[in-house]
């Protein structure tokens, strides 16, 4: 038995006649009688009677013709599934970004993937240090991260693809009765002594690496009044006047209430990239990526 003698089955069923059906098929009607007395033969059943105006169902007939429309709709159904899934329309992915990414670049991203992909299943963390992006990613916790690479250039990680997105200027979070919060701008210079609230380091944060290299290059002391595993925790910590920030342009995003933004100066500013595991193939990341690479463009 084969697919095409169950769809020959279903269009006689309905149909009622071999004429119409053999039409509707797109085929002669003598090879459509031969399938179907070959599947009754096979079935060991009549599933038709015949007269010269009109075929019926007989009983066991019409309980075939039940579950034979479940197997073929089935069937379709796993088609046009496989078919999602290879195109890139269905299927799950689980998304990881850094602090200042959640704020600005998350929000957009949702909204976009779920109106261009509506039958893919999407999950995100946000608040992720870029080395903890790097192990979910290489233990399979997450498929694409928005992280930001070490200032060697390395993604935190072996075994991953890295995709540029943007580069973002620094700017200083600052509380708003600072000294500097009337300035146009700062230099890294003018930062000497001041309290840092930073991102948690020993290499847990490729921010934390980027500030201390900043401050390490202009020679100057810095001094770690606290430091924070998330942006908005070290946003809120500036408002309660703990200490100045270096944080990307797009934390501004975070309209934490005391809080003055000052662009940083002489600073080639930070980099955000897209990761994924190395070598692997799928046509979601890849639309996935291509939709992100044109909203990081805007």
């Amino acid at each position: 038995m084969e697919l095409r003698h169950l769809r020959y089955f279903v269009a006689v069923a309905e149909e009622r006649h071999f004429g119409r059906a053999a039409a509707r098929l797109h085929m002669a009607q003598p090879p459509l009688s031969q399938q179907i007395r070959q599947l009754e033969a096979e079935l060991g059943l009549t599933l038709l009677t015949r007269t010269t105006r009109r075929v019926d169902l007989t009983p066991a007939g019409a309980a075939y013709l039940e579950r034979t429309r479940e197997i073929l709709g089935a069937v379709d159904a796993a088609a046009h599934e496989a078919a999602s899934i290879a195109s890139g329309r269905r299927g799950r992915l689980l998304i990881g970004c850094v602090g200042s990414a959640t704020y600005s670049l998350l929000p957009a991203l949702a909204r976009t993937l779920r109106a261009e992909l509506p039958e893919v299943e999407f999950g995100f963390r946000g608040e992720m240090l870029s080395p903890d992006q790097a192990a979910a990613l290489t233990d399979g916790t997450l498929d694409l991260g928005l992280l930001r690479p070490l200032p060697t250039g390395n993604s935190g990680g072996p075994g991953l693809s890295i995709t540029h997105l943007r580069q973002e200027s620094l700017l200083v979070a600052m509380p708003k009765d600072h000294r500097f919060a009337g300035r146009r701008r700062v230099r890294i210079a003018d930062l000497d002594g001041e309290g840092l609230v930073i991102h948690a380091g020993s290499g847990r944060s490729a921010m934390n690496a980027t500030i201390q290299g900043l401050f390490d290059s202009a020679r100057i002391r810095t001094h770690i009044a606290h430091e924070v595993a998330e942006t908005s925790t070290l946003v809120t910590f500036v408002a309660a006047g703990l200490g100045v920030a270096i944080v990307p342009e797009p934390t501004a995003a975070l309209a934490v209430p005391g809080v003055v933004y000052v662009p940083l100066t002489g600073t080639p500013g930070v980099e955000l990239v897209a990761a994924t595991r190395a070598g692997e193939e799928s046509p979601l990341l890849d639309r996935a990526l291509a939709l992100l690479a044109s909203l990081s463009a805007d």
